[in-house]
């Protein structure tokens, strides 16, 4: 979970030139004080006064020590005028070395301004944070669901039809889903019959397996990665659709932040032009992230918008742009009819693209969010999901249900309210957790 944005290697990662030196201090050192008004400077004192006028920069001669010359001060002595602080003689200056150069991506998840080494520790450590903030995460899922399947194994010593019936109820009150509960206790069921599963850790361990092989192939259709776009392919085109109210606006927030961290351009197009609000949400997410964002007024034709974005994009040779899409599913053909033009506008600009189109769907409105995936799979070309507010729920099991009747990959997962709380989906993460 550590490595948001694959596309570039770690080896562009740490060559980027951002750990080298500068070749001149970041501060420049300050001119000499004016002499005190009290003390009137001698004929020579002036003249050399007059002399640093006509030759810039002012530089104090340096003490020889029989070495070599001492290094200037960056900061000359308060307690006497410049003169005499040149001529008097006393302990050699302190060379104070220039600031170390900061990357402007210091804060960047994989350390871009660190060492090999230290750029090593952060992703480990980095991984460790992001597993534990996804169980954390899924905390409230998995207590329901242990709750209820303790409740279901407790004094049972055997695996019986009756068990089976009430593992059936805890799976689907977990929101996993009738059709998606019913075939992995068909599954279960075999198992029994042919005494490969005999104890109750066998039937967990089942469960797990039959949760996990219903993830990992749903990765086979849609984008799972967008690795699968050759790195010459740029800007990477993201357009994010989903009806408003689900975390739409943001998760094009938190993807920018993430992706950006990394060390990549990134973009943001407001073509949600239907919605007033929809500029003035995206501007302070923008204003947030620090990342450019491309809008019109209320009303503008949003493939107008996308191409003004994608041009912008290439002129500054982004990575990565994000494409914000009207959120309304009530005015279904004229939806369509608007996606297929940014779609066809975007293909003649960068091709291939867009590369993804996302659907955000809110985990806590369960079932519900699944029916509107399966309104916009209709008209939206979906590659795959953002599932939103995972944190908030006792129902995670949603994401099982979405993978399984949609068949396309969960490709982030929102895990709170702050600026990187959004993850890769793993679904060997997700599983384990849910099961603890």
């Amino acid at each position: 979970m550590g490595i948001f944005w694959r596309r570039k290697s770690k080896e562009q990662f740490v060559t980027l030139g951002l750990n080298e030196p500068q070749t001149k201090p970041v501060t420049e050192p300050p001119a000499p004080p004016e002499p005190p008004p009290q003390e009137r400077p001698t004929s020579d004192q002036a003249a050399q006064a007059k002399s640093s006028e006509i030759e810039p920069p002012p530089l104090l001669e340096p003490t020889p020590t029989g070495d070599s010359p001492t290094p200037i001060p960056i900061e000359p002595l308060k307690s006497a005028p410049p003169a005499m602080r040149a001529s008097e003689p006393g302990p050699a200056p302190v060379e104070r070395k220039p600031a170390s150069a900061r990357s402007a991506f210091s804060s960047s998840v994989l350390g871009l301004d660190l060492s090999v080494e230290e750029l090593q520790a952060r992703e480990a450590a980095l991984e460790q944070e992001f597993s534990a903030r996804f169980r954390r995460a899924v905390s409230a899922t998995r207590e329901s669901l242990s709750e209820r399947l303790d409740s279901v194994f407790v004094g049972r010593k055997q695996i019986d039809e009756e068990l089976l019936d009430q593992l059936e109820e805890a799976l689907i009150a977990a929101d996993i889903g009738v059709a998606t509960t019913l075939g992995v206790l068909e599954t279960v069921r075999r198992g029994v019959a042919r005494k490969q599963i005999n104890d109750l850790d066998a039937l967990k361990q089942a469960i797990k397996d039959e949760l996990l092989k219903i993830l990992r192939a749903s990765t086979e259709q849609g984008v799972a990665s967008e690795t699968s776009v050759p790195e010459n392919v740029s800007p990477y085109v993201m357009m994010i659709v989903g009806v408003n109210g689900v975390g739409k606006t943001t998760t094009i927030g938190k993807l920018a932040q993430r992706i950006k961290a990394e060390g990549n351009d990134v973009l943001i197009c407001a073509a949600d032009t239907f919605r007033a609000a929809a500029s003035d949400q995206l501007a302070i997410w923008a204003e947030r992230t620090g990342v450019p964002l491309i809008q019109q007024k209320q009303g503008t034709d949003p493939a107008a918008v996308l191409f003004d974005s994608l041009k912008a994009a290439k002129a500054r040779r982004s990575d990565v742009l994000i494409v914000d899409t009207a959120g309304r599913l009530h005015t279904k053909s004229n939806l369509m009819a608007e996606l297929e033009k940014m779609k066809r506008v975007a293909r003649r600009e960068v091709e291939g693209a867009p590369h993804e189109t996302l659907l955000v769907v809110d985990a806590v409105t369960g079932q519900n969010g699944l029916e509107q995936a399966r309104q916009f799979l209709k008209v939206a070309g979906v590659t795959g999901i953002v599932l939103t507010k995972l944190d908030g729920t006792a129902k995670g099991g949603i994401a099982v249900a979405i993978a399984k009747e949609l068949d396309l990959p969960i490709r982030y997962a929102g895990i709170g309210e702050k600026l990187d709380d959004l993850v890769v989906f793993d679904p060997n993460e997700y599983v384990n957790n849910l099961f603890g």
